[in-house]
């Protein structure tokens, strides 16, 4: 593709998907989690915003840090089964976790990123400081 075929100033979103911006840093999922959870990455004028497709866990098993310019997202569950008759006791443990991490960028204000979960989707709001949001001005034609 040529340079021509780009567009001129490129979103955070494009930069997201094309030059590593916001690159993912990914551990394995262990145990019967077969894979990572997927991840919508959105833009606005005043953050960007992460969506983390996690159902079956509770707001508790997630841990969300920041250090230096990354956003840490994991989580981990810990499953206990038993059945017990006259004859035997059967325990049975598994253990899940995956671990998300990615590159904040240095338009984001680390100190004011928020997170929730609801129906099985974690929402992570990454704020953006005030002097990256886009600031609409005239230009005045000589």
């Amino acid at each position: 593709m040529s340079r021509f075929n780009q567009p001129a100033f490129p979103s955070l979103v494009n930069r997201f998907f094309h030059d590593d911006f916001l690159k993912s840093y990914n551990v394995p999922a262990k145990g019967e989690w077969n894979s990572l959870p997927a991840v919508n990455v959105k833009e606005s004028e005043g953050s960007i915003s992460l969506e983390v497709a996690a159902p079956g866990l509770k707001k508790e098993d997630f841990k969300i840090s920041v250090q230096e310019n990354r956003l840490v997202i994991s989580a981990s569950k810990e499953n206990k089964t038993e059945e017990s008759s006259e004859k035997y006791t059967r325990k049975e443990f598994s253990y899940n976790s995956f671990q998300r991490a990615f590159v904040i960028p240095k338009t984001v204000d680390g100190e004011k990123i928020e997170a929730s979960y609801t129906d099985g989707v974690l929402h992570v709001t990454l704020p953006k400081k005030e002097e990256a949001k886009i600031q609409p001005r005239e230009i005045a034609i000589a």
